[in-house]
């Protein structure tokens, strides 16, 4: 039986010249083990059209007469887009086990952290590619207060954008089911009030909330992040003379 060679992307065998990992190195660079596994399963055998298989599926309809009889190519790219796959899947317990060293590297979690980013987690694995890459994406939680805007927030942060942001505030601050859906309903309602769209209203809001930090849609931010945390952010932006809002480059 002829088990087929895996080669680097430019057709050769692998080797320490294309950079070939020992196998904890992968989980290093956070990707799951059952993506791992998967991964290579394919890269000498295929059933069908089928790209990702489990373990325990793959045993059910593995045949010897499947093994590739051609090299494979190991690609990087499709190894992200099969872990992006099982970290769809995962157990959001474990999940965040997992995430831990990342979250704290720059030290520990304090407990209102830690709870906003166990309600994000299920929909913030579903925009991550690996666990760095996830551990990234909640940087608009973590970061510490007051924390500086980055220049397009400041600027959403001037004028117009200022006075809409200190009527939101006072609109949130009466939520009472600080939900989602809640929050959603306060901010379309400001905007047919105002004969505004959310791209007139949502930068200095997402500015005031985030700093100019990546992140998902304004509602489920606000709930994450619960009414407490969002209403000290806008109003550390609204305060008078606030230093984070400043621009540098107005001395």
């Amino acid at each position: 039986l002829h088990v087929p060679l895996i080669h680097g992307s430019d057709g050769r065998k692998l080797s320490k010249r294309h950079g070939a990992l020992a196998t904890l190195t992968y989980r290093e660079m956070g990707y799951l083990p059952e993506a791992v596994s998967a991964y290579l399963l394919r890269l000498g055998w295929s059933h069908g059209e089928r790209e990702i298989y489990t373990m325990q599926e793959a045993a059910e309809v593995f045949a010897l007469e499947d093994i590739n009889k051609a090299p494979a190519k190991l690609d990087l790219d499709k190894l992200a887009d099969v872990n992006r796959h099982f970290l769809r899947q995962a157990d959001n317990d474990r999940l965040l086990h997992l995430l831990t060293p990342w979250l704290t590297a720059d030290g520990p979690l304090n407990a209102q952290h830690r709870a906003s980013i166990e309600k994000a987690l299920p929909l913030m694995k579903e925009r991550a590619a690996t666990l760095p890459d996830l551990a990234a994406a909640f940087g608009f939680i973590t970061q510490p207060r007051p924390f500086e805007l980055n220049k397009k927030a400041r600027k959403a942060l001037k004028g117009e954008g200022l006075d809409r942001l200190r009527a939101l505030r006072d609109l949130i601050a009466t939520v009472d089911d600080f939900a989602a859906h809640s929050l959603q309903e306060i901010l379309d309602s400001y905007c047919a009030a105002q004969g505004l769209s959310m791209g007139q209203v949502g930068p200095p809001l997402r500015a005031a909330l985030t700093g100019g930090l990546p992140a998902p849609d304004l509602a489920p931010v606000m709930e994450w992040l619960g009414r407490d945390e969002v209403l000290a952010r806008l109003d550390e932006q609204l305060a008078p003379a606030n230093p984070a809002g400043r621009d540098p480059e107005e001395g």
